[in-house]
């Protein structure tokens, strides 16, 4: 083993951050902040829908010494499942993922619409451009609803919000995604990267993983701050059976997820270098 192999089996990462580019609540500079001060060497940015939080702090990372993995974090669904794909290492300048997320991202604001029309029908009052105020120049998601609801007394949790309005199947859920699982692949392979199935316990049916091997699929979110042995076991085995690279992070949200700190899931940096070597050419 070589000096460069030896220092690299003892540097980790956390591929699963959010800014508040999205539904996150810490700037991206100050996640790398807090990433140097954890010892991390490498964080995924991995925004929602969107690009955004990566480009300002691909300088500040570069003189901290942390790595920024360009990434994002897909929404589509299937089968009436939601489904979110990771894009690691994708060209976050590419034209044809740049316009694809603008369309997105228009289809989320739509969606909020509805979902605040349907929660005014159960008599809760709440108002769209309190939600909009709350996301800023975030692209808008249910975790801004449920702060909004949150704020105004309506619920006394974020999760109550999930679990009695708008988590999925909820009275006041609204299943409006412009992708399907396939088609957040192919976008990711098309801007260069590597598509990565994240949380896979959220989809309740692991035969879809081999469907979506077939897509192109390139890794499985192994390692998540819910998973107890058993289930790390669990997706392992899955990921050698389709020849998935082995992710995992803390799905870090700042302040809103305080129970899953920067860093609380980390992997080998030998995970970075095998998306480096899958990424596509």
């Amino acid at each position: 083993m070589n000096s460069l192999e030896s220092e690299n089996r003892l540097k980790f990462a956390d591929l699963h951050t959010h800014t508040v580019f999205s539904d996150g609540t810490d700037t991206p500079e100050r996640i790398v902040k807090v990433a140097k001060s954890c010892g991390l060497s490498a964080i995924a940015i991995c925004d929602h829908d969107t690009v955004d939080g990566v480009l300002p702090v691909t300088k500040e990372a570069g003189a901290s010494g942390v790595e920024i993995v360009p990434s994002l974090e897909l929404s589509a669904e299937g089968n009436n499942i939601e489904v979110h794909i990771l894009g690691f290492f994708i060209d976050y300048n590419n034209g044809y993922l740049i316009d694809k997320l603008a369309e997105i991202r228009q289809d989320r604001v739509v969606r909020m619409l509805e979902m605040v029309k349907k929660l005014n029908s159960l008599n809760i009052p709440i108002e769209a451009d309190k939600v909009f105020e709350i996301a800023g120049a975030a692209t808008v998601g249910r975790m801004h609803l449920a702060r909004a609801l949150h704020s105004q007394g309506y619920v006394s949790s974020f999760y109550e919000a999930f679990d009695k309005y708008i988590g999925e199947n909820c009275p006041a859920y609204v299943s409006r995604f412009k992708l399907d699982p396939k088609g957040a692949i192919e976008l990711i392979l098309e801007a260069k990267g590597v598509p990565v199935l994240a949380h896979p316990h959220t989809l309740n049916n692991d035969d879809l993983i081999g469907d979506f091997s077939l897509f192109g699929l390139g890794g499985l979110e192994v390692y998540y701050p819910e998973y107890s042995p058993s289930a790390i076991e669990h997706y392992r085995a899955i990921a050698d059976k389709f020849g998935l690279i082995k992710t995992g992070g803390s799905d870090y949200h700042g302040s809103i997820k305080p129970q899953n700190p920067l860093g609380k899931v980390k992997v080998p940096y030998s995970t970075v270098e095998q998306l480096k070597d899958a990424k596509p050419s």
